[in-house]
């Protein structure tokens, strides 16, 4: 359509022919949807009977998952509303590590309830008023009913862990995989200078093998490289060796410019490849002059240069991966060397060292007082399987390490958000105007969470609610749904710890979503967007394709599920 105003009784076009252009209640009716889909996609996978999705790319890469996250980043969405609401989930995952599903469904009931209040003549802003009042509430609330955990509480932690897991891959050996975690953890704890609890992640490495069962994962202090010695007459066990980490190959180097020779003799031809001898066996030379003992190398190692370093006792090993030298920087205490003429003794590090045939691995252990890192090594059948551990774990790690640091938990299964919904309630009785509608709104969508995590388990969603707020009406405040029973038990007591900054991040994020589609009154497109699939480009959820063409829909989201 073309938008034209009049202007001395001639029509002036603003818009080009063929851009379109959707406006008020039409525009919000659409994103709303656009949102809503995205929610709906994801909400099945909320709480220990979550089902997954299997995900297959268009390259036929299967992913079977019911992480959040994973699940809305490997779908093809083309909606720009439904773009937003992705972006929430990746903001959760950055800041939180988990808690991403919980962030999106919150986020899509939050819509559906504003677009009740819509039809209704209510203001958006004063639905945002509203929103961003009960949100702000509900961020003091989850601070008031949290408790704190002491670093040196193994077992509460291992439960955050434990809960974080339950509904994984990881929750058939959760609790072997629960302990990896919080070893791993406390063992990147430090105390700051100003007395701050600091955890970093970035000294866990996680690697992955298949062929066993999770039950067999280790957490191993030090590296593990997944890679072979060089040369077969290589050592394979070093205690106390000196380290060389190198990211320039160990090969003859290649001219600037390319040159043709022309040889007269079988004689030059031999004095060309004696130079080429000569450069590798300098090199290696090099190498054992500075005292290395082990050599871990980001590029090649040509043949010949893998025989003299055998001949030198050196162990090697190349084409290591930048991230594993970055980390091997940490466990030995080595810095990564990029210039072998400049090769200076303190860039080495200290480690013992060994191989193992069996495993095919590398295990670095550093030796100096100053190396820290840790690594978390993980077992599973198959691939998809050690695929989707590893996303578990990733998790369960990121919430341990918030909790570890942030130092407060909460009760889960629901148990916290019908407690701060029932006090976002009683705070919107003191809130004049439309925006008290909005903030029982708000109360109403924390509900969600224990509805869905019901509905998921195959219980009564209605009569699991009215048991829990009966419950915290009484004054049980950490009362949640035990899924596997259907009681209504005292979840803190059962074990289910959820992080407190998790759970306040995902309120956050979620209502910063919901307002900022709400905000949006006109879309206009630019071009001539195709109709093709209406009818059925709603995908998950249903999003609309009329009127917008192909923004109405939720593209190849659909074919990704």
């Amino acid at each position: 359509m073309s938008q034209q105003q009049q202007m001395g009784g001639q029509p002036m076009v603003i818009l080009g022919e063929d851009s379109q252009r959707m406006k008020d209640r039409d525009a919000q009716s659409h994103n709303i949807a656009a949102a809503q889909a995205v929610s709906e996609s994801v909400r099945s996978t909320l709480g220990p009977k979550g089902m997954d999705k299997m995900l297959v790319s268009s390259m036929g890469d299967v992913t079977v998952t019911n992480d959040g996250v994973t699940i809305l980043g490997e779908m093809d969405i083309d909606n720009p509303t439904a773009s937003m609401v992705v972006e929430v989930a990746e903001t959760q995952e950055d800041e939180a590590g988990d808690g991403t599903t919980t962030a999106v469904s919150i986020a899509g009931e939050l819509l559906s309830n504003a677009e009740d209040m819509l039809e209704q003549d209510i203001h958006p802003t004063a639905i945002i008023r509203g929103f961003d009042l009960a949100a702000e509430q509900a961020r003091e609330e989850i601070d008031e009913v949290s408790r704190t955990v002491d670093p040196d509480d193994t077992d509460l932690i291992r439960n955050v862990a434990e809960t974080s897991m339950t509904g994984k891959g990881a929750e058939l050996e959760k609790d072997v995989l629960a302990e990896l975690v919080v070893d791993a953890v406390q063992a990147v704890t430090v105390d700051a200078d100003d007395g701050e609890t600091v955890v970093d992640l970035e000294y866990v490495n996680v690697e992955t093998q298949t062929g066993s069962a999770a039950g067999d994962s280790e957490l191993l202090e030090g590296a593990v490289i997944d890679k072979d010695p060089a040369h077969a007459e290589m050592p394979t066990s070093l205690a106390n060796a000196e380290v060389l980490l190198i990211d320039e190959p160990i090969e003859v180097e290649d001219t600037d410019a390319d040159a043709n020779l022309q040889l007269d003799s079988p004689d030059q031809l031999q004095n060309f490849l004696d130079k080429e001898e000569e450069q590798l066996r300098e090199k290696v030379e090099t190498i054992a002059e500075s005292g290395a003992d082990v050599v871990f190398c980001q590029k090649g190692i040509d043949d010949l240069a893998e025989h003299f370093l055998a001949q030198e006792g050196v162990l090697a090993a190349s084409r290591a991966k930048k991230s594993d030298l970055a980390f091997l920087r940490e466990v030995v205490g080595a810095e990564v060397v990029s210039d072998l003429d400049a090769l200076a003794s303190g860039a080495l590090g200290a480690a013992d060292v060994r191989f193992d045939d069996e495993e095919e691995l590398f295990y670095v252990e550093g030796t100096d007082e100053e190396s820290h890192g840790v690594t978390l090594l993980l077992r599973g059948s198959t691939d998809h399987v050690v695929d989707e551990l590893e996303r578990g774990i990733g998790d369960a790690l990121d919430v341990v390490a918030q909790c570890v640091s942030d130092g407060r938990v909460l009760a889960g299964g629901g148990a916290v958000e019908v407690e701060v919904a029932r006090r976002v309630r009683e705070f919107a009785d003191g809130v004049s105007g439309r925006e008290q509608r909005a903030v029982k709104a708000f109360a109403d969508a924390l509900e969600l969470v224990p509805r869905v995590l019901s509905e998921n388990a195959g219980l009564d969603s209605i009569d699991t609610l009215v048991d829990l707020r009966a419950a915290h009406e009484d004054g049980n405040g950490t009362a949640g749904l035990d899924v596997f029973t259907g009681d209504v038990v005292d979840t803190f007591d059962a074990g289910v710890v959820e992080s407190a900054h998790a759970k306040r991040q995902a309120l956050s994020s979620a209502t910063e979503a919901a307002n900022l589609v709400l905000k949006i009154d006109d879309i206009i497109a630019a071009g001539d967007l195709s109709t093709e699939g209406e009818e059925d480009a709603g995908g998950p959820g249903g999003a609309p394709g009329g009127g917008m063409g192909g923004m109405g829909g939720m593209g190849g989201m659909g074919g990704a599920m």
